[in-house]
């Protein structure tokens, strides 16, 4: 006897689709990869199905997976650290003056981190007869500088770890990272109180390159330090910033990965989202000096 549906029995079967929903499926099939699949995001954007916001985090999800260590963290050079082989005294203010949160311990070097020191335990020292720095100190994390950004992030969540030291193939110290700079690269910057735009830390000289030498722009770098840095001698009538003439040469916004050359110079698109370009890596090329025919 033929059993129908009916008198509440639920159907295991699939909604049947619709001979629109069959012909667009054949006509636009699904993405089978990230390209297309961001294709398609930004299709939806173009046509205000999805915001910029949206498609700027979307995006920055994929750059966590794609994104290592190396490519974000705060250079050994530029590390505010403690050395706690000195009196407290003579490093206190400038932890006030830095106002982080936490700072890796150092003893006498930089290569030397033997733990991570919280603001907040420093209360105790104000509070406290007897004080020794080093009770205080809780452990430092260590990663290479090949971890990818989404296994640390998962890391950072698992352990309740908010500070990683990042060291390079010869066990040196290379840098740090913090679980606050993984995620700007979802959300975008995040800005507190004590935030601030440091010139000198918008062009970073870094490793040369097969060409020559190389550099690490932030995209809101001032085209006039840009020019006194690098020789150059781009205008900046029509932009004021190093980002700004990068979307302007291209006459769109630009994407990461994106490479081109300009004037001597090779651009790379290290960070981008939907609404604009972070940073760049940009390296000099050698003169090609033009023979005179004879």
């Amino acid at each position: 006897m033929q059993e129908h549906l009916s008198g509440g029995v639920k159907s295991d079967a699939k909604p049947h689709r619709s001979l629109f929903e069959r012909l667009t499926a054949l006509i636009s099939p699904e993405p089978e990869n990230r390209a297309e699949l961001l294709e398609v995001l930004h299709d939806a954007h173009d046509r205000n199905l999805i915001d910029a916001d949206a498609l700027s985090m979307i995006e920055g999800v994929f750059q966590v997976s794609e994104l290592s260590a190396r490519d974000i963290m705060i250079p050994r050079s530029q590390m505010d650290v403690i050395d706690i082989s000195k009196p407290i005294e003579e490093w206190m203010p400038h932890v006030l003056s830095t106002a982080h949160s936490r700072f890796p311990a150092i003893e006498g070097e930089r290569d030397k981190v033997i733990g991570i020191l919280l603001a907040k335990d420093l209360l105790r020292y104000y509070a406290e007869e007897s004080f020794d720095v080093r009770d205080m100190l809780r452990p430092a994390v260590f990663i290479p500088e090949s971890k990818r950004l989404n296994i640390l992030l998962r890391d950072f969540r698992a352990n309740r770890n908010h500070m990683a030291i990042v060291v390079d193939e010869y066990s040196g110290v290379a840098g740090l990272i913090t679980i606050e700079d993984v995620l700007e690269q979802i959300v975008g910057d995040i800005e507190d109180e004590y935030d601030f735009d440091e010139a000198e830390d918008n062009v970073l000289s870094i490793k040369e390159g097969i060409h020559g030498k190389r550099w690490r722009i932030k995209a809101l770098t001032e085209i006039s330090q840009f020019n006194d840095v690098l020789g150059s001698e781009f205008s900046d009538e029509d932009v004021d910033t190093i980002g700004g003439l990068v979307a302007n040469h291209l006459g769109r916004m630009p994407r990461k990965g994106e490479m081109f050359d300009l004037c001597n110079l090779r651009f790379e698109v290290l960070r981008a989202d939907a609404r604009q370009v972070h940073a760049l890596l940009v390296e000099k090329l050698p003169v090609v000096e033009m023979k005179e025919p004879n």
